[in-house]
């Protein structure tokens, strides 16, 4: 355990990491990719451009200063981190770099305020949380090993590439040694990696967007263009729609994520199920959708999803097809920006944004349970908008890519 002293000095530096985090994290996401080029294929480019990724340490390393007292309330944040550091690859020898590069970007952006207590304080607080960290992903790579066969990446092949929509295309993935699949929890993902443009290769997370159990692993990848006009598009969609074709072969990791839906909990449970999603975010909950159906869950279930128009809409038809199975399902598909043929041809039940409003006029209350996924304008606005109508935060689950406090802070807009 962390030394009262060293407690104390973490607490009493927390309001100066508050004001300074983003340009602390910043430098040390400089110092670190120059200093330890290896480990930059763990980092997605596009997340330092737009600041998520030094915005997200930033409130990670704050919470963990005001809470390094009672780091009981940081586990559902270490659990998150855990799977996210496993379904990389990341193991106990790149901590050390970490810590080397985050204690010297304190001592050199604080300046004189970092003393050498501070620093000591530091170091010891980050040897603990490391090796909280250590422990839990050890657990998680034995569970690999023994749940799903393999640790690390291993050889997939495409056995099916599907186009979903103007821009979504299906990879049906089956092991290439011919292996049998340990089924994955629904919600979960998988880690792809390919390639990269330099001497590394590359990484991303996607989400399985069929049932587990299915003997193949199904992800549907968006392709990414540029987040500006000179920026470059995203690297590994980008290679995964125009290079990998059926019959090709990619680099796998097993399934992570503490996103899921826990069927044998939610047979118990008696109020709706609400499964809500934007654009891509459709695939972990499809999965989710698809478990439900199988496990044949005797509550009422809905489906609401979000999409610009229809060419841009993937799997419709597969989550109509769901519902028609089980005879408390329903669907609603909100348009944005519906083109004549979506109106005409009754693609669409709405039109606009997923707001509350929308969903009084669809759910029976708003007493539910929420699974939501999608960009962060449409998770921040229903977030906010649901706890302002007095849904409790436990009933309210999903996967957001970023800072957490940006759940809190956003509109309540919902673009897709």
């Amino acid at each position: 355990m962390l030394t009262p002293e060293t407690i104390a000095t973490v607490k009493a530096t927390a309001p100066v990491l508050a004001q300074r985090g983003e340009e602390l994290t910043r430098h040390f996401y400089r110092r670190m990719f120059a200093g330890n080029p290896e480990v930059g294929e763990f980092f997605n480019p596009a997340n330092q451009v737009k600041g998520t990724q030094q915005k997200a340490l930033a409130g990670a390393i704050c919470a963990f200063a005001a809470n390094v007292d009672n780091l009981t309330v940081l586990g559902p944040a270490v659990e998150l981190i855990a799977q996210k550091h496993v379904s990389l690859g990341i193991k106990s020898e790149h901590y050390p770099i970490v810590g080397e590069h985050l204690l010297a970007s304190i001592r050199e952006v604080l300046g004189e305020a970092a003393t050498d207590e501070v620093i000591d304080a530091w170091a010891e607080a980050y040897g603990f949380l490391a090796g909280v960290l250590i422990g839990r992903e050890g657990e998680l790579y034995e569970s690999h090993r023994e749940q799903h066969g393999w640790e690390g990446f291993k050889d997939f092949v495409v056995d099916r590439k599907v186009v979903e929509s103007d821009c979504i295309a299906s990879f049906y993935l089956k092991p290439a040694d011919g292996s049998p699949l340990a089924p994955h929890r629904p919600g979960q993902y998988l880690t792809i990696r390919v390639p990269g443009q330099e001497a590394y290769t590359t990484m991303r997370n996607y989400s399985l967007s069929a049932r587990p159990g299915v003997g193949y692993y199904r992800i549907s990848v968006k392709r990414e263009g540029p987040l500006t006009p000179e920026g470059q598009p995203g690297h590994v969609s980008n290679y995964l729609h125009d290079h990998v074709q059926e019959g090709g072969i990619v680099e796998v990791g097993p399934p992570c994520g503490e996103f899921f839906l826990d069927v044998k909990a939610a047979a118990e449970e008696s109020r709706p199920l609400v499964f809500l999603s934007g654009g891509v975010g459709i695939t972990p909950v499809l999965s989710m959708l698809h478990e439900a159906v199988e496990a044949k869950l005797e509550r009422d279930i809905y489906f609401i999803h979000g999409a610009v128009n229809g060419r841009l809409h993937a799997f419709g038809d597969e989550a109509r097809a769901l519902a028609a199975q089980h005879d408390r399902v329903q669907t609603h598909f909100c348009y944005s920006q519906p083109r004549e043929p979506d109106v005409a041809e009754n693609r669409c039940d709405s039109q606009g944004f997923i707001n509350v409003d929308l969903l009084n006029e669809i759910l029976p209350s708003l007493d539910c349970e929420y699974y939501l996924c999608g960009p962060k304008p449409f998770m921040a606005g229903l977030y906010n908008a649901l706890r302002h109508a007095d849904v409790p935060e436990s009933q309210l689950n999903f996967e957001f890519f970023g800072p957490l406090q940006d759940m809190t802070s956003e509109s309540a807009a919902c673009p897709v």
